[in-house]
C-alpha cells in the first residue's frame, strides 16, 4: 500500500490517513510505541486520553496516532466500559491497523489488565477475523520461541516464569511463559501459534491453516531480524483480516522493518541529543530492582533523594496535602542548592517502605490498585508543584502506572518523542494543560533504562 492510497478527508480539511493507530495499556508502554514510529521518521503523536476536536486538529496529518490509558491496572468491568469507545475512536481515524499495546513482559491476569478481555472487545469492534499477538521485541531483549516468552535483565535472559522481577510481580506475577496458556485463563477464544519454523519458511500457510480452524488469537514468535521482519510482513500483507493486533512495541519494530524493506518509508537516522540542562526533576513510584539501581546511581551523581511517606498517606488521607507540600518544599530547596530533586515512594523492592505500604493497605482495607493509583496521582501533584515553583524545564516520571496518573496530574494531553535513550523511554515534549505545555518529559517503566538513566535524560538523551 502506498502513502498516496492512505489519503482521506477529515472534517475541517485534508489530511493523511495514519499508517497505524494504537491504544496503550499504560503510559510508558504507549510512549514506547510512539518512539519506534517517530524515530523511523513517521510523524507520530500520543494522546493521554481521547482527544477533543481541537487537540486532534493540532496534530492533523500525523502518520501514527496513539492513546494512552491505565488499562493494565484495571479490571474487566472497566474494560467493558472504556475499550469499545476508545477502539471505536481509533478505528474511525481510518488506519489499516489498530494495535492494543501491552507490556513486553505480558503483565496481565483475569482480574487485572486482562489481555484476553481486550482481545474479545477489539475483535468485536474492528471486525477483524483474528488478532495476532506479537509480544517479543528483540531490540529490548524480549524474545519469543515456540510460544514461550523470555526477557532480559541487567544479569541475563530469563524465561518469564523464572524472571527475577516478573515471577514475583506484586500484582500480576507470571507463573507461565507460554503466552497462549497464560491467556487461556483470561478468555475462551480459540488460539494458535505461528512459530519460528513457520516464520523462517512459509508463515502464510500456517496463518491460513489457523484461520480456517477458527483461531481468533495468533501468538507470533520473534527472536531476531529475520523472524521479526517476517512477522511484520505477515501482519501488513493480511491487514484486512488481521486489522486488530495485540502486542508490545515489537509490533512496530516488525512493521517498520517491513515498511522499510518495501520502500513504504525511507530509512532515517535517529535524532541526536536535545542538549544538556543543569537540573531536572524526577518522581518515581516504581519498586523495580532496576529502578533501585538507577536511584542509587542518581544519589551519587547530583540528585537529592526525597521520600514520600506513602504508608502514612494511605492511613491518613487527610494528611496528603501536607505531605505534598513537604515534598515540594524539599525539592525546591534541592533546586536552589543546584541539585536535581528525585522524589520517590520507595527505593526498590527491599525498601521497608514497600512492606509499610502493604501493611497500610491491609489495615485500611484499601486495595493495592487504589494504593498505586493514589501514589501515582500524588507524585504527579508533587511534580506539578516542583515545576511551578522553579525554572526546571525537563522531568522524568518513573513507573508505568505512575506515569499515567502523573501525566494527567500535570494536565498534559499529548506527547511527541524528540530524542532517544533506551527503547521505550525517550525524551518527549508535552502538549496541553495550563502550565506545562512544552515541558520536556521522559516516561520510564520500572524495569527499563540504563543504570545512569536519570543522568542520561539530564544530558538530553541521544543514541549511544
Amino acid at each position: 500500500m502506498s502513502i498516496s492510497r492512505l489519503r482521506r478527508t477529515r472534517t475541517g480539511g485534508k489530511s493523511v490517513n495514519p499508517l497505524i493507530t494504537w491504544y496503550g495499556d499504560d503510559f510508558t508502554g504507549a510512549a514506547a510505541v510512539m518512539e519506534v514510529l517517530a524515530f523511523a521518521g513517521i510523524e507520530t503523536v500520543l494522546f493521554s486520553d481521547l482527544p477533543d476536536a481541537e487537540m486532534l486538529a493540532r496534530f492533523d496529518g500525523a502518520g501514527a496516532i496513539g492513546v494512552a490509558s491505565t488499562a493494565r491496572t484495571e479490571g474487566p468491568d472497566w474494560m467493558d466500559q472504556a475499550l469499545p469507545e476508545a477502539f471505536g475512536f481509533l478505528k474511525s481515524l481510518g488506519a489499516p491497523l489498530l494495535h492494543y499495546k501491552v507490556c513486553s513482559t505480558f503483565d496481565s491476569s483475569p482480574q487485572t489488565g486482562s489481555i484476553g478481555r481486550a482481545a474479545e472487545i477489539g475483535l468485536r469492534v474492528t471486525g477483524a477475523r483474528a488478532a495476532p499477538v506479537l509480544t517479543a521485541a528483540p531490540q529490548m531483549r524480549r524474545y519469543q520461541a515456540f510460544g514461550h516468552l523470555f526477557a532480559g535483565t541487567f544479569d541475563g535472559v530469563y524465561r518469564l516464569d523464572r524472571h527475577p522481577v516478573m515471577a514475583r510481580h506484586p500484582v500480576t506475577p507470571m507463573a507461565e511463559a507460554d503466552l497462549l496458556l497464560h491467556l487461556a485463563a483470561q478468555t475462551d477464544l480459540p488460539s494458535g501459534l505461528i512459530d519460528l519454523e513457520a516464520l523462517w519458511s512459509d508463515p502464510q500457510t500456517q496463518l491460513t491453516t489457523l484461520l480456517k480452524s477458527g483461531a481468533k488469537i495468533l501468538s507470533v514468535d520473534s527472536m531476531e531480524e529475520r523472524s521479526e521482519t517476517a512477522a511484520g510482513r505477515l501482519i501488513w500483507e493480511n491487514q484486512e483480516e488481521l486489522s486488530f493486533v495485540i502486542g508490545s512495541q515489537g509490533v512496530e519494530f516488525a512493521l517498520v522493518r517491513h515498511w522499510q524493506e518495501i520502500g513504504l518509508i525511507p530509512r532515517v537516522a535517529p535524532p541526536g541529543s536535545a542538549g544538556r540542562v543543569d537540573q531536572i526533576a524526577v518522581v518515581s513510584g516504581s519498586v523495580s530492582p532496576s529502578t533501585a539501581q538507577q536511584i542509587e546511581w542518581a544519589v551519587q551523581n547530583g540528585f537529592t533523594l526525597i521520600r514520600l511517606d506513602a504508608a502514612r498517606m494511605i492511613e491518613a488521607p487527610d494528611q496528603t496535602d501536607a505531605l505534598i507540600d513537604q515534598a515540594v518544599a524539599a525539592a525546591l530547596r534541592a533546586v536552589s542548592n543546584g541539585e536535581s530533586p528525585l522524589v520517590c515512594s520507595a527505593t526498590g523492592p527491599e525498601d521497608p517502605a514497600v512492606a509499610q505500604v502493604r501493611a497500610a493497605s491491609a489495615k485500611t482495607g484499601t486495595s493495592m490498585d487504589v494504593v498505586n493509583k493514589t501514589i501515582g496521582i500524588t507524585l504527579g501533584r508533587i511534580l506539578d508543584g516542583i515545576l511551578r515553583g522553579s525554572d526546571l524545564t525537563r522531568a522524568v516520571i518513573s513507573g508505568g502506572d505512575t506515569s499515567g496518573h502523573g501525566m494527567r496530574a500535570l494536565g498534559l494531553q499529548a506527547i511527541k518523542a524528540i530524542s532517544p535513550t533506551i527503547p521505550g523511554a525517550s525524551l518527549c515534549i508535552g502538549y496541553g494543560g495550563e502550565h506545562h505545555d512544552g515541558l520536556q518529559i521522559a516516561l520510564k517503566g520500572g524495569q527499563m533504562g540504563s543504570m545512569d538513566f536519570f543522568g542520561w535524560i539530564r544530558e538530553g538523551g541521544g543514541a549511544r
